[in-house]
């Protein structure tokens, strides 16, 4: 199916809502994100304390994002938002080498929650528009991404900064649901 012809599918199912999980480490670039998808202004970010919530219509979907902060002290209460979660999208700091085992562990538990199972997941490996950034690939075998059994992922290099990559993430997540819904 061409693209054109999915855009219209997906533009003819509106009214649909999509409760998205935006998890990841601190620090990441999650709510740089989502300000991105809800062309909001990214000059002034600070760690998110609690969680921030927005909706965003793309596609014919309402998408309703919870980007809950990636602090440690804060991760333990990630599974208080997992219910009814239709996708996971987790961002990964392409630039921190030294954490990439953290938040492998991190979400090797949210993939392995009986809340999120089947949930397809979106990684992003954010920050690429850093020259000591890795490529997606690097990211995808650190976080052993080719293990994942009976869950779509798609992993999604992207610049949250200059938002490059986003759309297609979202187009990859659009396509997903859609499969899935049917």
């Amino acid at each position: 199916m061409g693209l054109l012809k999915l855009l219209r599918k997906l533009k003819s199912e509106s009214n649909k809502e999509l409760r998205i999980l935006l998890l990841g480490l601190d620090n990441a670039g999650k709510t740089t994100i989502l300000k991105k998808l809800a062309s909001e202004d990214i000059n002034h970010i600070t760690p998110t304390q609690g969680f921030n919530i927005k909706s965003v219509q793309s596609q014919g979907f309402k998408l309703n994002v919870w980007d809950i902060g990636g602090q440690r002290r804060i991760r333990p209460y990630w599974r208080n938002y997992f219910e009814n979660t239709d996708v996971l999208i987790y961002v990964v700091d392409s630039t921190d080498k030294k954490r990439l085992e953290e938040t492998g562990v991190e979400l090797e538990e949210l993939v392995t929650d009986e809340k999120l199972s089947g949930v397809p997941l979106l990684v992003f490996a954010n920050k690429q528009d850093l020259l000591q950034a890795a490529p997606a690939s690097d990211i995808a075998d650190g976080l052993s991404l080719h293990t994942l059994s009976g869950r779509t992922y798609q992993i999604q290099a992207c610049s949250a900064l200059k938002g490059e990559g986003i759309q297609d993430g979202l187009e990859w997540v659009m396509k997903t649901v859609s499969k899935k819904k049917k």
